[in-house]
């Protein structure tokens, strides 16, 4: 049987409709393959982002962790600076006070050598102690008013806060656990207790 030449017009309108069935299952898979390529990439660019910010955040945390610990280390080191300024040189404002009395001790003691009068240096001698009391009273130091032999009847209760009994005497009931007498003279420096008063007290 002899092959036909020409199509038909059905002929030709269904073999144009296969050939754009085909067509358009071709790009619909190029699409889908290009999408998913697509997103893909955009993964890969999400997990680089998120890498590289990662990387920015533990450098600047690092900057500032090692800006800290200099700083600290700067700080301790001048507060060490400071510390040791302190005790080098702690008393020097009140040598500074000090040194007028001394002073007036060396002029007090160049008057004695020079002059027979006892009455005229011992006069001198208190004026130094009022004066060196005084300077001291400015920086804060106050002498503890405790009993003493020249002050019998002043009573004052023994309290271990402020005294220290270097001596116990038997002198009756009325007299226990009252200072009798004061052997060296304590003092506070503002509110605190630089020395402890000795005394003798009465049991």
């Amino acid at each position: 049987m002899q092959e036909k030449d020409t199509l038909t017009p059905e002929e030709l309108e269904a073999a144009a409709m296969a050939a754009a069935n085909n067509d358009t299952d071709d790009t619909i898979e190029v699409k889908v393959a290009d999408a998913d390529e697509t997103a893909e990439v955009m993964a890969e660019l999400t997990d680089a982002d998120k890498l590289a910010q990662a990387e920015a955040e533990i450098a600047e945390l690092k900057d500032k962790l090692l800006r800290a610990v200099a700083d600290h280390t700067n700080y301790r080191r001048q507060m060490q600076k400071q510390m040791a300024d302190l005790i080098l040189n702690g008393g020097k404002k009140v040598i500074e006070v000090v040194l007028p009395v001394l002073d007036d001790m060396e002029r007090a003691q160049d008057n004695i050598v020079k002059s027979d009068d006892i009455a005229v240096a011992r006069e001198g001698l208190d004026m130094i102690f009022q004066k060196l009391a005084y300077t001291l009273e400015l920086q804060g130091l106050h002498k503890m008013d405790t009993p003493t032999a020249a002050t019998p009847d002043k009573e004052m209760a023994f309290d271990t806060d402020f005294h220290e009994a270097v001596a116990i005497l038997p002198m009756g009931e009325d007299k226990k656990d009252k200072i009798i007498d004061t052997v060296q003279a304590g003092y506070m420096l503002n509110d605190k207790v630089l020395r402890h008063a000795k005394v003798v007290v009465g049991a």
